[in-house]
């Protein structure tokens, strides 16, 4: 859901700080590795429940299937990678340590603990757990920024403590059986992600596009700059809310205009030679494509409203993920910004997921578990190729000698 940082110039002769296992030095490591094999495992239950191949009644999700895999795949697989980016950034924005060793393994601990308790019961455990997760985190990062004075950042910050409340109340409706509520709370989630893009998204992948692509020119409208943050926002909170009122489309129309006129000035075309660079502008360009389905489905243009979530879930934060994932572990790790055969494959596969998640059950809805399968299918298939290549990458030092 978000891109990538900016690494440190390799230096063979910076002190080791962190003098415990590799995994614990920095919030990427176990965050990355953990939502991997979650996203994996999560998409591999899911569609196994949806197709009826789950062998039996008694072992299904505590909370049931739907709410599951919902709040599962915003609140905990999302909020992981949230919560290692945070981490990972907080450190090189501010120059002050983030969790590492024991606290970031109690933390990593906490996050996987709830994540089993979400399916097991007790529910009430699982909402302890769940919730204490991001408290924390939320708290730790807010009180590296207050530390450095990083001004800039407390937005950001803030989005995190808001994530924790959306959960929160999730919760509560999930304790109460108030279903509606805690899909809302979901929805509110994915919402609140795609902002997460939109802002450093905005920050980032222009610069990245200048930086590495030839010939890209990046035009940038202050009026669009002005208005894109506060125009999606608006639409993902009235799509929350009023999900088939005539305003919420309208709001939707606005925001998917705004962003796909700000994605417009980037120069994409000339990032097909950047795989690296390439999945960030596909992962923005699903924001756009899911606020206009969004806006299709409250105007009653065609289309279910799920397609539209799933542009945003699969194809925006699904691509954006990915993009992240490899860029800043290969930052972070000392090694060249790269990507290989097994990067290329992943972004493929991520890629064909959304669009058949997405167009699938849009232009065919007769074949709706056929695309179902898929792209669950081809999600798999991405993570693994991740875990693959870079477990190893995650868990041993760095490749320069550098901490972290």
């Amino acid at each position: 859901m978000l891109p990538v940082l900016q690494t440190q110039p390799p230096s063979s002769h910076a002190p080791a700080g962190h003098r415990g296992h590799p995994v614990l030095a920095l919030g990427f490591r176990p965050f990355y590795l953990l939502a991997a094999a979650f996203a994996v495992v999560a998409i591999g239950l899911w569609a196994a429940i949806y197709l009826g191949w789950w062998p039996h009644a008694g072992a299904q999700p505590a909370t049931g299937g739907m709410l599951w895999h919902a709040h599962e795949m915003v609140f905990g697989f999302a909020a992981a990678v949230v919560v290692g980016f945070l981490f990972t950034a907080g450190k090189n924005w501010t120059g002050l340590q983030t969790p590492q060793g024991g606290l970031l393994a109690g933390v990593a601990a906490m996050w996987l603990a709830a994540r089993v308790l979400m399916w097991t019961g007790p529910l009430l455990a699982a909402s302890v757990l769940d919730l204490a997760f991001l408290l924390l985190c939320a708290a730790s990062f807010l009180r590296v920024l207050v530390r450095a004075g990083s001004a800039r950042n407390y937005g950001l910050a803030a989005a995190l403590f808001l994530l924790w409340a959306l959960n929160a109340l999730f919760h509560v409706a999930l304790a109460s059986d108030n279903v509606p509520l805690a899909l809302q709370c979901a929805d509110g989630g994915i919402g609140l992600i795609a902002i997460f893009i939109t802002v450093i998204g905005g920050r980032v992948i222009p610069m990245f596009t200048a930086n590495t692509a030839p010939g890209a020119r990046i035009r940038r409208s202050t009026l669009i700059e002005r208005s894109v943050v506060v125009l999606t926002l608006a639409a993902m909170a009235a799509s929350t809310l009023a999900p088939q009122d005539v305003m919420t489309g309208g709001v939707a129309l606005l925001a998917a205009l705004a962003q796909a006129l700000r994605l417009a000035g980037w120069g994409s075309r000339h990032t097909l030679r950047q795989p690296l660079i390439a999945i960030l502008h596909l992962a923005y360009g699903c924001l756009p494509l899911g606020l206009l389905l969004l806006a299709a489905a409250a105007l009653g243009w065609g289309g279910e409203r799920s397609i539209a979530l799933h542009a945003l879930t699969v194809g925006a934060i699904g691509c954006a993920i990915m993009g992240m994932i490899t860029r800043t572990a290969l930052g972070h790790t000392g090694r060249k910004l790269e990507a290989g055969a097994m990067e290329k494959a992943a972004y493929a596969c991520i890629a064909m997921a959304a669009l058949l998640r997405v167009f699938g059950p849009f232009l065919l809805p007769q074949f709706k578990p056929f695309w179902i399968a898929a792209a669950a299918a081809l999600w798999m298939a991405a993570f693994l190729l991740y875990l693959v290549k870079y477990t190893p990458y995650l868990t041993r030092p760095r490749a320069d000698g550098r901490d972290g």
